[in-house]
């Protein structure tokens, strides 16, 4: 177990100074520094307010609003993830309602009569963002009988996409142009056997790739399977300080607790700017408006000022791709997706609301967190953070947000590991847990992980190895009751 005490984070500021590991060069990372928005009091109080509880006798104060004051207060089923933060304002909300509209809009290809829609693919994986984002939160995952879902393939070699098929493999094409291939997945079981001498079945994917449309893919190519994460909280993310991920490294694990997350340092696609990567499922975004624009680009095939090529990922190979209208309209500008909607489109996804906890004082819940805390999982999953104020930040600055994730990369082990070698195969950024426990509500279904595998949080988390195996098998030590204590806290989030 990985037991946290109250002086780590303080051992954390000092042990970040000397050990940095940046995914680019150290040379490339931003120095720690303090947070500028604060007076050294209030960094003081911050600092205590979002330490690790070690109290579980009752809830945390304001621990039932996971995103502040833009938390939603009401119960809302299906819908839990499609309200706007509850304290942007008129004007606010209004723009959020245009964003939505374009962010479910259904793109068509070049040309049409339908000037404002048309652009899609070449080849694209969809026709809108709503469709690998259902009802703003997970991808349906491969039910393993031939509907694969919301999966996507990223290609790659650990540097570089595959020459001949880009950086996705786009499973649909406009008419007359022919799709790149169809994949299929399967699943091998994968029995586990806890301390109780309970048996869980694991499901293991393996995919295929057929008719594949120019040939083998490249012989140093892997594939990495990919569903959409939820869209909540993800303006409040862009909020939380620099400083504050910097503080929470340890690439070499220099206090030995066996826990070595890293900031995944990245480029702005526009100004060259190296920041900290903090969406996706490999934190390689540093914004919602270069996560907005990557996707419209690779999933949807529409260039926008991040992405400026037409053709999305096309490569110089598919010419008939290349060739292929596009939808730009000189008058509006030289991309398909203007910067006014992507900037809606990133206003809207920006604000969606993190919904309020559930029976955050009950017992079971209580005992759970204890548990949670315990094993260790909140050395990677994070409890609090306090966003960064100022006037552009809006309705996200100075929140008290509870996202239970450091988003930092940590190696996760074999089990989860992309094919191939490549040296971030294993890593992966800590998904936040707000609104995890809704997953079903929202999605009509179970999944977790990033390609969908896990049918229950118990898989989920006996997926768990690398920096996570000791919570693992925490989780695996315990009693039926325990185990159901902990699940509880989680779906209690």
């Amino acid at each position: 177990m990985h037991d946290r005490p109250p002086a780590r984070w303080r051992r954390i500021c000092i042990l970040a100074l000397v050990a940095a590991a940046p995914a680019l060069s150290l040379a490339a990372a931003p120095a720690l520094g303090e947070r500028d928005d604060l007076t050294a009091a209030e960094r003081a109080r911050v600092l205590a307010v979002t330490e690790p509880t070690a109290d579980f006798s009752e809830a945390e104060r304001f621990e039932a609003m996971p995103g502040g004051a833009t938390t939603l207060r009401k119960s809302a089923g299906r819908e839990s993830f499609s309200f706007p933060s509850a304290n942007i304002s008129f004007g606010g909300r209004e723009t959020f309602t245009l964003g939505e509209a374009l962010f479910e809009k259904l793109w068509v290809s070049s040309p049409a009569s339908t000037k404002a829609s048309d652009g899609l693919g070449p080849l694209f994986n969809a026709r809108a963002c709503s469709s690998c984002h259902i009802r703003n939160g997970r991808g349906l995952a491969p039910d393993g009988e031939g509907n694969e879902g919301s999966l996507v393939l990223a290609l790659s070699d650990g540097k570089h996409a595959d020459p001949v098929y880009g950086a996705q493999l786009q499973t649909r094409a406009v008419q007359g142009l022919e799709a790149e291939a169809v994949t299929k997945t399967a699943y091998e079981e994968v029995p586990v056997r806890l301390r109780d001498g309970t048996e869980i079945i694991l499901r293991r994917p393996v995919y295929s790739i057929e008719n594949l449309a120019h040939g083998p893919l490249g012989s140093r190519t892997h594939v990495s399977p990919r569903l959409a994460p939820p869209m909540i909280g993800l303006g409040l993310i862009e909020r939380i300080a620099l400083s504050d991920l910097q503080m929470l490294q340890d690439p070499h694990d220099s206090d030995g607790d066996g826990i070595s997350g890293r900031i995944n340092w990245v480029a702005d696609p526009e100004t060259g700017a190296i920041t900290s990567g903090r969406y996706g499922w490999k934190a390689s975004r540093h914004s919602i408006r270069a996560q907005s624009a990557a996707a419209f680009s690779t999933d949807i095939g529409l260039s926008s000022a991040p992405f400026p090529a037409h053709a999305g990922d096309c490569t110089a190979f598919q010419r008939d791709c290349l060739a292929a209208p596009h939808g730009a309209q000189p008058h509006l500008g030289p991309v398909e997706v203007t910067d006014t909607v992507l900037e809606m489109v990133a206003g809207f996804a920006g604000h969606i609301a993190v919904p309020k906890r559930r029976d955050v004082g009950d017992a079971k819940v209580l005992e759970g967190k204890e548990l949670f805390y315990g094993a260790g999982c909140t050395a990677c999953h994070r409890p609090k953070f306090v966003t960064r104020r100022g006037e552009e930040a809006g309705a996200n600055g100075f929140q008290l947000i509870w996202p239970y994730s450091d988003f930092l990369l940590h190696d996760m082990g074999e089990g989860l590991a992309d094919e191939g070698g490549a040296a971030m195969a294993r890593e992966w950024r800590t998904p936040p847990l707000w609104g995890i426990g809704l997953t079903e509500a929202v999605l009509g279904q179970e999944n977790y992980l990033h390609d969908g595998r896990a049918r229950t949080l118990e898989e989920a988390i006996l997926w768990h190895g690398g920096e996570g195996k000791t919570a693992r098998d925490a989780f695996a030590d315990m009693s039926a009751s325990q185990r159901e204590a902990l699940v509880t806290f989680l779906k209690s989030l």
